[in-house]
């Protein structure tokens, strides 16, 4: 199992942060987000499938989720298998969330 820990600090989808690392096929086990800030924040996360696809409606996996001032929301019912190139993308509505994810190599 790996654990990956980032900021993510984007704030528009052509820009979106990748949320995890590892090569291979790999299985996300939870995702759990956390707001370090005194102020809502909103979460949209993109399952995008292969290198060179960006973050967009049409992969949007969660779409404006708010996560209030000192909170943490987690992902941790459904998991997701990733392909070699697939990943997890992420923005917010403003810096202040950090994101840790757990993967497991299948």
């Amino acid at each position: 199992m790996a654990i990956y820990n980032t900021a993510i600090t984007a704030t528009s989808e052509g820009s979106s942060d990748k949320l995890e690392s590892g090569t291979g096929v790999r299985a996300i086990t939870t995702i759990i987000v956390c707001n370090t800030t005194n102020t809502d924040k909103t979460l949209t996360l993109y399952a995008v499938p292969t290198p060179g696809t960006t973050a967009s409606s049409s992969n949007m996996i969660v779409n404006a989720l708010n996560v209030p001032a000192g909170d943490t929301v987690s992902f941790d019912q459904e998991k997701m298998v990733l392909g070699t190139s697939d990943q997890v993308r992420a923005i917010c509505s403003a810096s202040g969330l950090t994101a840790t994810v757990s993967t497991l190599l299948v």
